[in-house]
């Protein structure tokens, strides 16, 4: 990263009065070596300013005519209308950019909690985040917690301060609480430099030069930094210079610093490069993406100081078999490895898939292996699938250029696959690969929806089918109790999306109130009488069967007794009582749901030697059950769950009180790692519909929880007749 910003490079064009925003189709050239490729993923809370600095940074260098608007929906990278809808991100847009010959692919992230997944995949596809941080808020702790997991894998980081020049502002004390939630290995490289209240300039640490954005436009003048500002700065200046030194690998730069010798500044910053790459330091930088203040210096930081692709490890790569296919390379000239990141369904293109390559070199009209593996629990099977490339593209948001081929470290997209999905293999078809997946987290609110017509239900099942595809955050689920279509998503703003994308496709649905899975159960003995007679001409239907009902424990099944003597219904007809019995247990003599942990014992019955029939006994079998019912006391019992919930020992009060409103059992407490509690409780499943979004909004965004069926008990009776029926 040099000390002082280029004047031209990345000089930006004179807005078009036009409408239009014309772009550059040199930022989708495919690149030609993989050290040529820059992968950045722009990572922060919603509304920090990841989008709109994205915007600065191609309008800088060109790609662009002029930014785009959130609120009018002109952004590049917020195109799908459900981003347009809600002013944020949703989905992972990539947008390249060239510098110096550079390739930068940026990739937009949401900020949201829903659309972690995208967030995820974002991380997989890069080589290093750029954390974007508001001058006008504080650190949220899910921001904080992000930080925390690229800490676990090493992904090099810098962090940019948006906002900076806003009257609210202030830099001083936002890198301050960067500093406390990241650590003390984040230091600025760059000072705002003001002109009375406003800021007008930033002032390089290292080099000692003021970059002038006075003038009001994205390439500034340099100029040697006044005596005051060099006084003003010198403590920044020692703090920057002491961090970088004790990264440097050469041990001797600490002595020779403390011994008051002054460090070249060339030395300096190759030190600082290296460690950024290296992901064990990280640089502030200070940037408006409304006046383009900082634009510059951040391109020099992303061209020089972060990694390229072969400076990164790969993920694991196996054959189909499971067996390790030894470590890779991030080679063009090698066996052909490329990940689906994001899957989008396009009306004319058909299914258009990101794919991030880290092995080998794509080419257009070539044949290739699509593996999926591991998200069957999901509804995604397992599948396999060898197909031809026709097109490759460069995306540019939601625009796609033609490419020739795309190299090992680069991302493209591949439109017309007709089986992959977002998680899949893209390998060569005669020496197919598999790479492990990444850690996608478990979606736990759940979303009731169905057809507003008959008609209207294949053209669902088949536009799930899609949505699906694209979206492994997103579980399809057919209750087999309650016989409700339910979509397990990550909460409610990614249900809405989720709903968007469906009638976007025309399909005519509704949400329903979810329906918990009840039971039914006598809770004491009853008796009933089953008399199925009926005589029609011919053939008739005669069958009567008395029964008893007594309860059984919780979790013993359903047990049938015959205690009839004399054969008064014939043995083969027995069983066919039984039938009835279980099919209307099935049914639900109540509310509809099962009925479980009882006894039946048949006492006695009637039959016709020419009348009686296996249907006929069914059917007094199952009537039998429903008078005993009608006579009875039955029971509803309700599903407890087993839930696990990860906290920050600040929210585990919080987290606790909370629980004993939703009628919830502490069963214990377990310290993790760091300065996390996990809480073990049984809840009512009916408790945890929203729990996904409501321990979001109790805990700052930090919480997760882990949930399983332990058992059913009782629901409280003032809750019984208010309880969804199926």
């Amino acid at each position: 990263m040099s000390v002082k910003s280029t004047n031209g490079r990345a000089k930006s064009p004179a807005r078009s009065t036009s409408d239009s925003r014309r772009a550059d189709a040199a930022s989708g050239a495919p690149a030609e070596a993989p050290g040529k490729v820059r992968n950045v993923a722009l990572v922060g809370h919603s509304g920090a300013g990841k989008t709109m600095l994205l915007e600065a940074l191609l309008a800088a260098t060109g790609v662009i005519s002029r930014m785009g608007s959130i609120t009018d929906g002109t952004t590049v990278s917020d195109a799908e209308p459900s981003e347009v809808h809600q002013q944020r991100s949703v989905v992972l847009s990539v947008a390249p950019l060239v510098a110096e010959g550079i390739k930068v692919n940026l990739l937009d992230t949401p900020g949201y909690g829903d659309f972690t997944g995208e967030l995820r995949a974002g991380l997989r596809a890069a080589d290093a985040a750029l954390f974007v941080v508001s001058a006008l808020e504080d650190i949220d702790a899910a921001t904080t917690a992000l930080w925390a997991e690229c800490d676990q894998v090493g992904m090099p980081r810098a962090v940019v301060v948006s906002r900076v020049d806003h009257p609210r502002a202030n830099f001083e004390a936002t890198v301050a609480a960067c500093q406390r939630a990241f650590g003390d290995s984040v230091v600025p490289a760059y000072l705002p430099v003001r002109t009375g209240v406003a800021i007008t300039g930033l002032l390089g640490l290292l080099s000692e030069t003021v970059s002038d954005y006075s003038a009001g436009t994205s390439t500034p003048s340099v100029r040697d930094a006044s005596g005051d500002e060099l006084e003003a700065s010198e403590s920044a200046r020692g703090a920057l210079i002491e961090g970088i030194i004790s990264e440097s690998e050469d041990e001797s730069l600490m002595d020779r610093y403390l011994g008051g010798e002054q460090i070249d500044v060339g030395i300096l910053v190759s030190d600082l490069e290296t460690a950024v790459a290296r992901g064990s330091f990280y640089p502030v930088l200070a940037t408006s993406a409304e006046t383009g203040l900082g634009v510059n210096e951040l391109l020099e930081m992303l061209i020089r100081a972060f990694p390229s692709p072969p400076e990164r490890p790969l993920p694991p790569v196996t054959d189909l078999g499971g067996a390790p296919a030894g470590p890779l390379s991030c080679d063009p000239a090698g066996p052909l490895v490329g990940e689906v990141i994001r899957t989008t369904i396009d009306p004319f293109l058909g299914r258009v898939c990101l794919v991030r390559v880290f092995s080998g070199t794509l080419r257009e009209d070539s044949a290739v292996h699509v593996s999926g593996r591991g998200l069957s629990e999901r509804g995604h099977e397992d599948h396999d699938s060898d197909e031809r490339l026709t097109h490759l593209y460069s995306p540019v948001g939601a625009s796609l250029r033609p490419v020739p081929y795309c190299v090992a470290g680069d991302i493209c997209a591949i439109a017309k696959l007709a089986s992959a999905e977002t998680g899949d293999t893209v390998s060569a078809k005669e020496a197919p690969l598999l790479v492990a997946s990444w850690d996608m987290p478990e979606p736990l609110m759940p979303v009731a929806v169905e057809a507003a017509s008959r008609s209207d239900e294949d053209a669902l099942a088949k536009s799930l089918g899609k949505v699906a595809a694209g979206d492994p955050t997103l579980r399809v689920e057919r209750n087999s109790e309650t016989h409700q279509l339910i979509l397990w998503c990550m909460g409610e703003a990614h249900g809405e999306v989720v709903l968007d994308r469906l009638r976007d496709q025309g399909v005519k649905l509704q949400a329903v109130d979810v329906i918990t899975p009840l039971r039914e159960t006598f809770a004491a003995p009853a008796s009933g009488h089953g008399r199925h007679v009926k005589q029609s001409g011919g053939h008739g239907q005669y069958a009567i069967c008395d029964i008893e009902v007594e309860p059984l424990e919780r979790g013993a099944g359903f047990e049938f007794v015959d205690k009839t003597v004399g054969g008064v219904i014939p043995g083969q007809y027995i069983a066919s009582v039984e039938k009835g019995v279980r099919s209307q247990m099935q049914k639900g003599v109540s509310a509809g749901f099962p009925v479980v942990d009882i006894r039946v014992t048949l006492t006695g019955g009637k039959s016709h030697s020419v009348d009686s029939s296996d249907a006929a006994f069914q059917a007094a079998g199952a009537l039998a059950l429903r008078e005993a019912a009608a006579g009875g006391r039955i029971q509803l019992l309700e599903p407890v769950l087993a839930v696990t919930i990860s906290v920050t020992d600040d929210y585990v009060g919080a987290v606790m009180s909370d629980l004993s409103s939703r009628r919830g059992r502490l069963t214990g407490t377990t310290a993790a790692d760091g300065d996390g509690t996990e809480i073990s409780a049984e809840i009512p499943e009916q408790e945890l519909l929203r729990y996904a979004v409501e321990l979001r909004a109790l805990t700052a965004g930090t919480g997760r929880f882990r949930r399983s069926y332990l058992r059913h008990e009782p629901l409280p009776p003032n809750m019984a007749h208010t309880a969804p029926r199926p």
